[in-house]
């Protein structure tokens, strides 16, 4: 191909963008990213990239404000300097969970975040486990929505626990990537029926599924507070399942949500490091996406299919 691919990282999470670079045998390019006195950002592109292929790997996560704007800074200043292509890769879509109007006078959040990169000049969005599928259609340009589950699947298999596992959705909204975990790890499939109070706390109101007996699995997209699911684990333990894990790509983990998991019945809690793991947790342990999104990056640069990268959901 005649652009040269040219990998360029924010300072959201610089440690799987070097994961990335490494898969590829590139090098990240040149940035400089500071802040002013007034907290202002600016951003100078030292690499030449004229008619280059460039991606930019910025999750926008805590702080999302931050993170988006320096996304946003960085894409102007590529346009700016006559990039062929930019490709945001956003591993963490931020305000993801504000995909709709639930009630009179809010925005659609996640519409505006999708205006503001297009606006910005980016070409095309590569994204991992949105909260919403739908959110791909907030896009005027092409979005690749990849999925975690083939890189935790193999490791979840390595784990050796599926011979008497249940995998189950802690909400009514992860049935279909729960659906999918128990199809391709040959397992059954459970519910938890939850009332949310407010935006850290929820309550369960029934158990769909026979997990008495059982180990179970937690498949989720986001774990903000842990309200949620360790409230789900507590009532899978009234109700007799026997050890009890939890992946969910990612992991934000805000507020009183190690506390919160520390206390909880959860036995392990598998991330990915979409989101860079601030705080070191016993029960915590990271899975890397470094391949599956820099097998994305060469594909798209080449032009080839990626669609074998999320055969999983069907």
């Amino acid at each position: 191909m005649s652009r040269a691919l040219m990998l360029f990282s924010g300072n959201a999470n610089r440690d799987l963008s070097v994961k990335i670079a490494e898969y590829l045998g590139k090098d990240l390019s040149d940035a400089f990213i500071k802040r002013f006195s007034d907290g202002e950002i600016f951003v100078k592109i030292n690499d030449d990239v004229r008619g280059r292929d460039v991606f930019i790997i910025q999750p926008t996560c805590p702080p999302p404000n931050e993170n988006l704007m320096e996304l946003l800074i960085m894409i102007d200043a590529l346009r700016r300097a006559s990039a062929s292509r930019i490709t945001a890769v956003i591993p963490y879509f931020g305000y993801a969970r504000q995909d709709r109007k639930d009630q009179p006078r809010v925005p659609i959040t996640a519409k505006l975040v999708a205006n503001l990169l297009t606006a910005a000049g980016a070409n095309r969005v590569l994204t991992l486990d949105l909260h919403a599928g739908q959110i791909q259609g907030f896009f005027d340009i092409p979005v690749d929505h990849l999925f975690a589950a083939p890189v935790v699947i193999d490791h979840i298999k390595s784990m050796n626990i599926t011979e008497n596992l249940v995998v189950v959705s802690p909400d009514v909204g992860s049935i279909k990537m729960a659906r999918a975990f128990a199809k391709k790890l040959d397992c059954s499939l459970g519910v938890v029926d939850k009332r949310r109070i407010n935006d850290r706390d929820a309550e369960v109101m029934n158990i769909i599924g026979d997990i008495k007996g059982k180990d179970v699995l937690m498949v989720d997209d986001i774990v903000a507070t842990a309200g949620s699911l360790t409230e789900a684990a507590k009532a899978l333990k009234r109700n007799g399942a026997k050890k009890i894990y939890a992946f969910v790509t990612h992991g934000v983990l805000s507020g009183p949500a190690m506390e919160r998991l520390r206390k909880s019945p959860i036995s392990s809690l598998i991330i990915t490091d979409s989101i860079a793991l601030k705080r070191k947790n016993r029960k915590i342990s990271v899975v890397s996406v470094a391949g599956l999104l820099g097998e994305a990056i060469r594909r798209i640069h080449h032009n080839e299919s990626i669609s074998s990268l999320f055969d999983y959901s069907s």
